[in-house]
């Protein structure tokens, strides 16, 4: 809790409305617009899906399939360039975390609080407990891929690079990136929330200026933490079976060179 004297207002940071049940506490108001925020994104997929399948008279792309071919044409390049191939799950994964977390960003901005104490739609992202399930679903997903590329020796024996004294080290960063994954999208989200609820409290005839600027600039800083989060995961994909893929181009360059003189 954060009073402001000079204004003889009190704004509250980092509340929840909670429920407790069996022991557990509950988050609801982070429950409900992650539940907001999944279900717009599932619309939206659904929209894509019914543009991008739809055939025209003319045989021109709608609008909105021209949108998602760039995304995705933009999501491949990067999954490509660090992975050196295209994964079928990869770019998929990227794309989603990068819309959801979009969105949970975005429902911030939409002017659901009706008064001190309720907030309808508070930015999920600010909240802890989502960033680290994100990241932890993230990183799970990561060592899965790693040690199904690599095989479980193959992925653990990369604990022991370049020299087996930087185990403890090496394990050591790899539990920090889910934490410094999650903290960092929810630290900045978090400190977006805090300036707006101080926006708020200025008086209602210059509210109008200061809250156009800062939400035009809390807009732009969704976007970002949205795409550095799965900027992030592609990287942390191409980390997990760095080595692996240049050995499967390497072999399967070899048998494309055999295959003419087997033909002869």
């Amino acid at each position: 809790m954060i009073a402001l004297l000079p204004l003889s207002s009190e704004i509250d940071i980092g509340g929840h409305t909670t429920r407790t049940w069996m022991g557990h506490t509950f988050n609801i108001d982070t429950i409900i617009s992650t539940l907001v925020a999944g279900a717009i994104v599932l619309l939206m997929g659904f929209a894509v899906r019914a543009a991008v399948t739809r055939k025209t008279e003319d045989h021109v792309p709608t609008k909105l399939q021209l949108i998602w071919e760039v995304v995705v044409g933009q999501v491949n390049k990067q999954v490509e360039d660090n992975l050196g191939r295209i994964h079928p799950f990869v770019a998929p994964l990227a794309i989603s975390l990068f819309f959801f977390i979009l969105i949970c960003n975005w429902l911030e901005l939409l002017p659901t609080q009706l008064n001190g104490d309720v907030h309808l739609l508070k930015a999920p992202t600010a909240d802890t407990n989502l960033t680290y399930a994100l990241a932890a679903v993230t990183m799970v997903s990561v060592w899965a891929y790693g040690i199904r590329q690599k095989g479980a020796r193959g992925y653990f024996k990369h604990f022991l690079e370049p020299f087996p004294v930087l185990l403890p080290l090496n394990i050591l960063e790899e539990l920090v990136k889910p934490i410094t994954l999650a903290l960092r999208l929810f630290g900045n989200i978090f400190a977006g929330g805090i300036m707006l609820a101080l926006i708020g409290l200025i008086p209602i005839a210059a509210l109008w200026i200061p809250n156009l600027l800062w939400k035009s600039f809390d807009a732009a800083i969704g976007v970002i933490q949205a795409f550095i989060f799965a900027l992030l995961a592609v990287l942390y994909f191409a980390m997990a079976g760095a080595g692996h893929d240049d050995h499967d181009e390497a072999h399967e360059t070899a048998e494309d060179d055999k295959t003419p003189a087997l033909s002869n």
